[in-house]
């Protein structure tokens, strides 16, 4: 299979097994398990596996300062930050809500880009920048009263946690042009499980697991080895042939992807009022991607 073929059918299941975590995950938390707790059990799990994977299997060291320094800043943002926010703002808000947040991803691995890879920001770009923070800012802004399915302290959370993932993909493109991904990955993962435990440890001594039914504990399996495991493997592995904005824009498959899912589950309405404020989500996104790309085409370079 190509590589261009195997690197898109990665990102699309990683898009589908994200859209899938939102209204998956709102079944078991806060009924079951707290977010904080939650996470504690995905993170540890897969600090687990794959340190002993990367033990066993490749070997490898990272060496130097500077890559011990940045896989642990990749640990803070991609899996600490990340992880406790996006599970504190999907416990408040509505799934929908939350997928269509995570669209401003490509926007922030934008900013940082600029900011620390020097990338040109264009009036296009700035245009687009402009138009899907409104979009987040109304949706935002919307779910403030009682009658609303979101919450404004959930939806800034989720805000966060998009920030915290678009810095990561941007700090961890230059690690996978010297690593293995499942070096990166069981790095990361390590520093993540260091510092989650403290937030979620007394959340998960909480529950009673003996009396979770079956399908809890199908919900809570599918979170640590589909959303944390293979998702993660499959994005990080994907930024070794991809640039973080081709990963950051297959983000745009996951609120219809959620939405699909979230409304055929029952745990969610999609309103006219979030399918606007989504369009513009959507224009300003695409204005940065289509800046992106004519910059690429102009300098005749293939980043993809």
């Amino acid at each position: 299979m190509n590589k261009q073929v195997q690197v898109h059918a990665s990102l699309f299941l990683v898009a589908l097994i994200y859209g899938s975590n939102y209204s998956i995950a709102k079944e078991v938390m806060p009924a079951y398990v707290g977010p904080f707790g939650l996470i504690v059990i995905r993170v540890v799990s897969a600090a687990l596996f794959f340190g002993i994977f990367a033990r066993f299997v490749t070997k490898e060291k990272i060496v130097g300062r500077a890559d011990n320094m940045r896989v642990i800043l990749c640990g803070v943002a991609g899996i600490a930050v990340n992880q406790l926010c996006f599970f504190s703002g999907l416990n408040l808000t509505a799934p929908i809500n939350a997928a269509l947040l995570q669209v401003t991803v490509p926007i922030v691995v934008l900013i940082f880009s600029a900011i620390l890879l020097h990338e040109r920001v264009g009036k296009r770009k700035v245009t687009g920048i402009l138009i899907a923070c409104l979009g987040a800012f109304l949706l935002i802004y919307t779910s403030r009263g009682e009658s609303a399915s979101g919450n404004l302290l959930g939806d800034l959370l989720i805000i966060l946690n998009a920030t915290s993932f678009g810095l990561y993909l941007v700090l961890v493109k230059p690690l996978m042009q010297r690593y293995q991904t499942i070096t990166i990955v069981s790095r990361i993962f390590t520093v993540g499980a260091v510092l989650v435990l403290p937030f979620g440890f007394s959340q998960l001594l909480t529950p009673t697991y003996s009396s979770f039914p079956v399908s809890i504990w199908a919900a809570i399996l599918f979170m640590v080895l589909g959303v944390t495991i293979v998702a993660y493997l499959l994005n990080t592995w994907a930024l070794r042939y991809a640039s973080p904005s081709l990963v950051g824009a297959y983000i745009y498959l996951q609120p219809v992807m959620a939405i699909l899912i979230a409304v055929g589950l029952g745990k969610d309405v999609f309103t006219w009022q979030k399918g606007l404020y989504a369009l513009l989500i959507f224009a300003g996104v695409y204005l940065v991607s289509r800046a992106k790309q004519r910059v690429r085409e102009e300098q005749k370079v293939n980043f993809e």
